[in-house]
């Protein structure tokens, strides 16, 4: 998860946010690919000659997604570690010589991935001979304890200081201990990772004749969350189960599925007590569960040497007189008041930023959920999740609150500060359920939802919209049919399944060129509508909608339409305005003449007539223009002239004669 939480607008606010989102992208992330390399890894599956049947070893699936992931991760995480450690062949290499852990094979060392390591391993993938040489499973398997000693020892010698570090086990062996002493030596060997603060994740995955059983041994040693941030909400993970011949389901993609969920390492927006009452507080997490994805710069690079250099960007400030280099000690900050400046030193600045007191979210009362309507969403909503760290027992308080407030259909209004420099904001926390999809797998977590609510000038007024024509029964039961053939199946949108053409086409590119690929010259756009199925499923009902458009438009459609047009024309301009004083007669007698005219043309009165009133009831007849009060006065035999206050009353007398 990655984000930035959005606060009330603000100058000084805009840049404690970039600040913020700079130091998040920082944080580097250092993952290793630990996968069993055995008989029943390399076992291919039974030949078949449907084309959505298995083709993958689930060896070969775990190097791919590997593959794919390293891909991903050169672009859009640049400074992240990635490595790939197979156990259980016969050959060992851990590069630099080191022989110490048998049956242990280092094919990517933990490093940056670079494009040359890219293409090292695309070539595996393709060379069958070279892939069978290296994938050949050792007769004595090593115990999982040495390949987590061996994993211990990778991370603490090629990424001692990384913020998070991050184990992917793949494997199709659910007991691999031996014995009562190897399960417990390998539980140490576990615990040792999670000192350091590195998580491991496990891909299992079931063969057909043979279910994956977490209980027999790897529930003991695998965490169902997060060890650097327990609190996050994670799923606990299910199997990976090899797809049968021609269900469509591949184990690459399940892999690719999983694998991906869990890549990106899960942090904490923000870690804030959340008082329900005086005295009482319990710890909670912030987490911004979607984001948008944008292209990544990482660098510049200079190329008016030899050789590209990436540039170190260096900032210093001069002094416009004398050209002197200014010192950050020398510089204050001013704000223009009255066309004066003034100025600030840090010392003040901080203590203006942070009169409203330390970070929290207060529950200052409930009302009911109903209450909050959607417009008032005006910010990200931010995922909130209890934390031990601070106090104990929040999650058992946290899920009491929630628990109630989903029973009593309630939410509860917060006050609600991210960081010591952000402004504070009221907020709705709105309960959030479990939610499952049609596989059992848990889509959303359980927890609160915190959604900043707008301020009083936060409040815009909508504009008075003109009551269009309603569309008749015969309409809407013929656009109900077409609507019903156009629905997504199950009718839910999964948005996993319709990628970012432009990110997509942006990271091909780069791929493209980074690896000596042939540049496509067309993106994939999943977004672009399906025009054969549409026009199967529902072309002949569009067709029919269309001609009883046509005869209804043609019958009722162009006079209302008409009659809207008039009411609502743009004002017009200063040099053709009508003038508010009894001197211009003679335009006055024209626009009578004119809107007569019209009058004449169009017989449909009644409808303006209802939506003036309605204006007129709405308190809102004083903001139309002078050039309708006239227009409606003179189409109806009304005098004219006068000021805007006199059209005003002549209009109220004619609607109150007419009973509207």
């Amino acid at each position: 998860m990655a984000g930035t939480q959005d606060n009330r607008p603000g100058e000084e606010e805009d840049d404690d946010e970039e600040m913020d989102d700079a130091s998040y992208k920082n944080i580097k992330d250092a993952v290793l690919f630990a996968i069993d390399i055995s008989a029943s890894m390399l076992e291919p599956p039974p030949p078949s000659d449907d084309k959505k049947a298995e083709r993958d070893s689930p060896a070969s699936a775990a190097l791919k997604c590997a593959y794919h992931l390293m891909q991903q991760r050169i672009i859009s995480n640049p400074k992240d570690m990635m490595g790939i450690l197979l156990y259980g062949t016969e050959k060992t290499d851990l590069k630099d010589g080191d022989n110490t852990f048998q049956h242990c094979y280092l094919l990517a060392d933990l490093d940056v991935p670079s494009a040359q390591e890219v293409k090292q391993l695309r070539d595996l993938l393709e060379n069958e001979e070279e892939a069978e040489e290296i994938l050949k499973p050792a007769k004595e398997a090593p115990t999982i304890a040495s390949v987590l000693f061996c994993a211990n020892q990778i991370f603490t010698t090629k990424a001692p200081n990384f913020s998070s570090r991050r184990l992917f086990l793949v494997t199709d062996n659910d007991s691999p201990a031996t014995g009562k002493q190897d399960k417990d030596t390998a539980i140490t060997r576990a615990r040792d990772l999670y000192d350091l603060e590195c998580t491991i994740d496990l891909f299992p995955i079931s063969n057909p004749d043979h279910g994956f059983d977490r209980t027999r041994f790897y529930d003991d040693l695998v965490y169902p969350t997060s060890p650097s941030d327990p609190d996050a909400p994670v799923a606990i993970a299910t199997t990976t189960k090899i797809a049968k011949s021609g269900d469509g389901l591949t184990l690459l993609k399940q892999l690719l599925s999983s694998i991906n969920s869990k890549a990106a390492p899960r942090r904490a927006l923000f870690s804030l007590p959340l008082e329900l009452g005086p005295g009482m507080r319990i710890g909670v997490k912030g987490f911004i569960l979607i984001k948008r994805q944008e292209h990544v710069k990482s660098c510049y690079v200079w190329v008016g040497g030899e050789n590209p250099q990436i540039v170190q960007s260096s900032t210093s400030h001069m002094a416009d007189d004398t050209a002197r280099v200014v010192e950050k000690t020398e510089l204050r900050k001013a704000y223009k008041f009255g066309g004066d400046a003034i100025t600030f030193t840090p010392e003040e600045i901080t203590q203006i930023r942070q009169c409203f007191g330390e970070p929290i979210v207060r529950i200052v009362g409930f009302k009911p959920l109903s209450l909050l309507p959607l417009w008032a969403n005006t910010g990200k909503a931010t995922f909130v999740y209890p934390s031990e760290a601070d106090f104990i027992g929040s999650t058992r308080v946290f899920s009491a609150l929630q628990q109630k407030l989903i029973k009593s259909k309630k939410m509860a209004l917060t006050w609600f500060m991210a960081r010591k420099n952000a402004s504070p904001v009221v907020a709705a926390l709105i309960p959030g359920e479990e939610r499952y999809d049609e596989n059992g797998e848990q889509r959303m977590p359980p927890g609160l939802w915190l959604v900043p609510l707008p301020f009083a000038d936060d409040m815009r007024q909508c504009p008075e919209q003109p009551a269009e024509p309603r569309t008749t029964d015969e309409l809407t039961d013929k656009m109900r049919i077409i609507i019903e053939q156009l629905q997504l199946p199950k009718g839910v949108y999964d948005p996993s399944k319709y990628p970012n053409p432009d990110l997509q086409w942006f990271y091909r590119i780069l791929q493209a060129m980074a690896l000596e690929e042939e540049v496509p010259t067309k993106p994939d756009d999943r977004t672009l509508p399906k025009y054969k199925q549409i026009d199967k499923r529902a072309g002949e009902y569009i067709t029919a909608y269309g001609e009883e458009f046509e005869k209804v438009f043609t019958t009722v459609g162009h006079s209302a339409l008409s009659s809207l047009a008039k009411l609502v024309a743009k004002k017009r301009p200063a040099a053709a305005a009508v003038a508010d004083d009894d001197n211009d007669e003679p335009k006055a007698k024209k626009r009578v003449k004119k809107a007569a005219e019209v009058k004449n043309e169009d017989s449909d009165d009644a409808l303006i007539d209802q939506q003036m009133a309605a204006i007129n009831d709405k308190g809102q007849i004083s903001k139309q223009t002078i050039a309708i009060l006239k227009e409606f006065l003179g189409a109806r035999g009304q005098a004219v002239s006068g000021k805007k206050a006199d059209l005003i009353e002549r209009v109220q007398d004619y609607l109150e004669k007419k009973g509207l």
